[in-house]
């Protein structure tokens, strides 16, 4: 080497890989090489189940204030109780067709949690 040679003169050629300096934060984000330092450990995970829904109201965990509750129900007219109606009132057009709509079996029963009040689920009859 010369004399005069001094390497801040001429700096890294273009091409060159990131040095010791840049490299300690990290591989930067365009590199598909991801360190193993880099993962952070989050603790346990929770693990949750589907719970199915049915008529009555349902003993589970709330996925949003994840309280152990036994959900409160409101039933409301569904499809099959809009599917009767339209059927009698082709037969009788003298009101009968809301029939349907007074008959538990013919009900949805939407599930809330008691304690959030958060929408659960729906069970469709």
């Amino acid at each position: 080497m010369s004399k005069n040679y001094t390497p801040t003169m001429y700096g890294p050629p273009p091409a060159a890989p990131p040095s010791y300096t840049q490299a300690i934060g990290g591989v930067p984000p365009t590199s598909p090489f991801i360190p193993q330092h880099a993962f952070v450990h989050r603790g346990p995970e929770i693990l949750t189940t589907v719970v199915p829904l049915g008529p009555e109201p349902t003993h589970m965990i709330c996925l949003h204030c994840h309280a152990e509750i036994d959900s409160s129900t409101k039933s409301e007219p569904g499809l099959v109780a809009y599917i009767f109606g339209a059927l009698i009132c082709l037969i009788c057009p003298f009101g009968c067709c809301f029939i349907p709509c007074c008959v538990d079996k013919c009900m949805d029963v939407h599930h809330y949690c008691p304690n959030c009040k958060a929408y659960l689920g729906r069970y469709k009859r």
